[in-house]
C-alpha cells in the first residue's frame, strides 16, 4: 500500500468502538485521510510511505475537539476580572464598540495558535460573549476570523447569531481614531448570519464550519423583560432554530441552568443538532428531556458556571445523553489547554460524589475525542483514529520528568500531561505543528500583532485600569457571604 505518511513507533490510543490502544503502533495516511491503523511492525512491511516519522516514545492519539469557546476572548484574558461584573462589561463594550475586523483577525490567529500548540485540532467558537453580544452587524467580522485561523490550519466550528431581544442593538465602528456608532436590528443580524452562513460553512477545505446561535432564555428574562420583548425573544429564537435545521447547522446556546432546558424544550429548540452549554442545576426532568430527545451538552468543568452551579454530567451519560468537554476559553482566567480541563473535570465529579473512581479516565478523554465529535455531528470525520477519518491525529512525548517512566500511557496522557507536552500535530494529513512548532504561520509576528491590536482596544475603552492589581490581589478577604 501506498502512503503519504506513516506515524511509527508510538502507542497508539486509537478511541475507536473497541478503545484499542497499540503499544508500538503505527498510523499511516494518504490524501488527508487515515489509511490504516495497527501494529508498527506490521505496517512498516505493509506500506510504501514516501515519509516516514518515528514517534517512538510518543503516544499517537485523535485531535483534541473543544465543543466550548469564545472568539474574541484571548485579547481580553484577565482584564477587569477582579471587579464584580466588569469583565462581563468589558466583553460588551469592546464586541460592539472596539473590535474591527483586525481585531478578529489578530484574535483568531492567536486563539488558533494556542489551540493546536495543545493539540486541539477542532473547536467550537462562539463569535463574542458575555450573555447576549454576538459580533453579528456585519458578516467582515466573522471572515475576518475564519481568515485568521485558516491561516494556522486548525479546524474552527464558529457560532453566531442574533443578539437577544430588544432590538436595536448599537454597534460601532472605527476610521482612524473616530468612532462612528450605528443601531442594528434583529433582521439585519440574520442577513449577517445568512451571508457568513453562506459564504464561509464548509469552507476552507472543510475546515470551518458555522453554527447558528441565539441567547438562552431563562426564568429571569420572562420575569424582567417587557411581555412584548420576551415574546419577540420567543419568536426570533424560533426564527433562528428553524434556520440551523434548514440548512443542517448545529445550534448552540451559551449558559443553560435551573429550568432553561424545560423553557427550550416547550420552544421547539432541543433535538440531536442542539449543543447547550454549561447546563448547570438542572432539574432531573431536564436530564431526561436532553437524552430523550438527543440533545448535546458541553460541559465546561472550569468555567464560572461550574462554580455557581453543578453540571450533572455523570448523570447525563448514564441517561445516554452525549456529553463533551469545552473550555470556555480564555474567560477569564482559563486557556484552551483541554487536558487541564480533563484534569479538572475529574476532579470535579469526584468531590461532588466523594468517590474518586467516578468519571474514569478513558471515559473522559471520550469526552473530548469520539463524544465531542459525536456532539458536533462530526463522529463520521474526525474523534478516532481509524480508516477513511480525516487524519487529524496529535502526538504527545512521554520522555519527560512529569511523564516518566513511559508506563500506562493513557493514565500519563490524561491526568499528568498538558499542552505543551504535545509534539507534533496533523490536521487533514498536514503536519501543521512539528517537534513543537507551527509549519504555517510565524509565532512571533501572531503574537506581536494580537499584542498591538489588544493595546489599540484597551485604548479605545479607555481600560488600561483594567490591568491593574486589584487591592485585595495578595489576599485579605474570606468568601463573599
Amino acid at each position: 500500500m501506498k502512503a503519504d505518511t506513516l506515524l511509527t513507533g508510538g502507542t497508539v490510543i486509537a478511541m475507536d468502538a473497541q478503545r484499542q490502544v497499540i503499544e508500538a503502533g503505527a498510523v499511516a495516511v494518504r490524501d488527508g485521510r487515515i489509511a490504516a491503523v495497527g501494529r508498527a511492525s506490521e505496517l512498516e512491511a505493509q506500506i510504501d510511505a514516501d515519509r516516514v516519522i518515528d514517534v517512538t516514545g510518543h503516544v499517537v492519539f485523535p485531535g483534541l475537539i473543544d465543543v466550548h469557546a469564545h472568539a474574541g476572548h484571548a485579547l481580553i484574558r484577565t482584564m477587569g476580572m477582579h471587579a464584580g461584573d466588569r469583565w462581563e462589561e468589558i466583553c460588551g463594550e469592546v464586541y460592539t464598540q472596539a473590535s474591527p475586523p483586525e481585531f478578529w483577525f489578530a484574535e483568531a490567529r492567536l486563539a488558533a495558535l494556542e489551540r493546536l500548540r495543545f493539540g486541539v485540532t477542532t473547536g467550537v467558537s462562539l463569535l463574542g460573549g458575555g450573555d447576549t453580544i454576538m459580533r453579528s452587524d456585519t458578516p467582515e467580522h466573522a471572515a475576518a476570523h475564519c481568515r485568521g485561523v485558516a491561516e494556522v490550519g486548525t479546524r474552527s466550528v464558529v457560532a453566531i447569531g442574533p443578539t437577544r431581544a430588544p432590538h436595536p442593538r448599537t454597534y460601532a465602528e472605527w476610521v482612524g481614531e473616530t468612532q462612528r456608532c450605528y443601531d442594528v436590528g434583529f433582521e439585519q443580524q440574520m442577513q449577517t448570519c445568512r451571508a457568513v452562513v453562506e459564504d464561509l460553512h464548509d469552507s476552507h477545505d472543510g475546515r470551518l464550519r458555522i453554527a447558528m446561535l441565539y441567547p438562552v432564555l431563562r426564568d429571569e428574562h420572562e420575569r424582567d423583560m417587557a411581555p412584548e420583548d420576551y415574546d419577540t425573544a420567543c419568536t426570533q429564537v424560533r426564527i433562528v432554530r428553524d434556520y440551523a435545521r434548514e440548512k443542517g447547522l448545529i445550534f448552540t446556546q451559551d449558559g443553560h441552568w435551573r429550568g432553561s432546558v424545560r423553557r427550550a424544550e416547550k420552544l421547539g429548540l432541543l433535538g440531536p443538532d442542539a449543543l447547550l452549554s454549561h447546563c448547570i442545576d438542572l432539574h432531573e426532568d431536564e436530564i431526561d428531556l436532553i437524552a430523550r430527545t438527543g440533545t448535546k451538552v458541553a460541559h465546561n468543568p472550569s468555567a464560572n458556571a461550574s462554580i455557581a452551579g453543578r453540571c450533572p454530567a455523570v448523570e447525563l451519560v448514564a441517561a445516554g445523553a452525549t456529553v463533551a468537554l469545552g473550555s470556555d476559553a480564555t474567560a477569564p482566567d482559563r486557556s484552551g489547554d483541554m487536558f487541564r480541563h480533563m484534569q479538572q473535570a475529574m476532579h470535579y465529579h469526584r468531590r461532588h460524589f466523594r468517590d474518586a473512581d467516578v468519571l474514569p479516565i478513558g471515559e473522559v478523554l471520550g469526552m473530548c475525542t469520539i463524544e465531542a465529535a459525536g456532539a458536533l455531528g462530526l463522529e463520521d470525520r474526525i474523534g478516532s483514529l481509524e480508516p477513511g477519518k480525516a487524519a487529524d491525529i496529535v502526538t504527545l512525548d512521554l520522555r519527560r520528568a512529569h511523564l516518566a517512566p513511559p508506563v500506562m500511557p493513557v493514565h500519563r496522557l490524561v491526568c499528568f500531561a498538558n499542552g505543551n507536552d504535545v509534539s507534533n500535530v496533523m490536521v487533514g494529513g498536514e503536519m501543521v505543528l512539528e517537534d513543537g512548532a507551527p509549519t504555517r504561520v510565524d509565532v512571533a509576528a501572531i503574537v506581536a500583532e494580537a499584542t498591538e491590536q489588544a493595546a489599540t482596544m484597551t485604548r479605545r475603552i479607555g481600560g488600561n485600569g483594567d490591568l491593574e492589581l486589584p487591592a485585595d490581589f495578595w489576599g485579605g478577604k474570606g468568601p463573599k457571604p
